[in-house]
């Protein structure tokens, strides 16, 4: 029953989520918007704020999930097939970029949630959760050091990214595009020259040995 009685909550979490976000430009990350969404859901303000005993950031949470989700859906049966692996991840970072589209202050109060100390761990790993999602679509099956370097290179882009969209006021966001493209880049040209340097013994590499080995051509 307990179970049962969390499964029921999660989605009831995802099922809200959309319409919290919606409600947080105007009323904030707070009980005010969970009202107007309940509201607008048509649910009992009690019940929907059973499903959310963390405040503000289980809202914000509950909003990134549900991007996922969306993601997931749009993305998870082949969609990105045949596209190189620049374009897969361009698809997906913008995908998400426009379902903030109009919550721009929503975003950016969110934003402020997260950066509170207490809160920062917890934000941390909703960036990664998202970049990993992102990486499974594209067709990642990396499990070496490359699983969590590209992890945590797409979670900076898509940060950083997130911050120019927001205050991007240009017509169709042309500048938060080039942004975006600028930064996929120069991943590109990175992995490429890291390819090379590593060669055939990419996956074997050990950066640990390389460094020591120099450190003693040294001596």
């Amino acid at each position: 029953m307990a179970e049962a009685a969390d499964a029921s909550l999660d989605g009831l979490r995802l099922r809200l989520a959309p319409a919290i976000a919606r409600a947080a430009v105007f009323d904030g990350w707070g009980d005010e918007a969970l009202a107007a969404a309940a509201k607008e859901q048509d649910l009992d303000p009690a019940v929907a704020r059973l499903a959310f005993p963390d405040g503000a950031m289980g809202m914000i949470s509950a909003w990134v999930e549900s991007v996922d989700a969306a993601m997931d859906e749009r993305f998870g049966s082949g969609a990105l097939e045949g596209l190189k692996i620049r374009d897969k991840i361009r698809e997906l970072v913008w995908f998400r970029l426009e379902k903030i589209a109009g919550m721009e202050e929503a975003f950016s109060r969110a934003l402020a949630i997260q950066a509170m100390p207490q809160n920062a761990p917890r934000a941390l790993k909703m960036g990664w959760s998202s970049a990993d999602a992102m990486w499974r679509l594209a067709g990642d099956t990396a499990t070496d050091y490359n699983h969590y370097t590209k992890r945590a290179i797409l979670a900076s882009i898509y940060a950083a990214t997130l911050a120019v969209y927001v205050n991007d006021e240009s017509e169709d966001k042309v500048e938060a595009r080039a942004f975006l493209d600028r930064r996929i880049d120069g991943v590109m040209k990175f992995e490429k020259a890291k390819a090379r340097w590593l060669g055939g013994n990419r996956e074997h590499f050990d950066v640990a040995r390389f460094l020591g080995r120099l450190r003693y051509k040294q001596n």
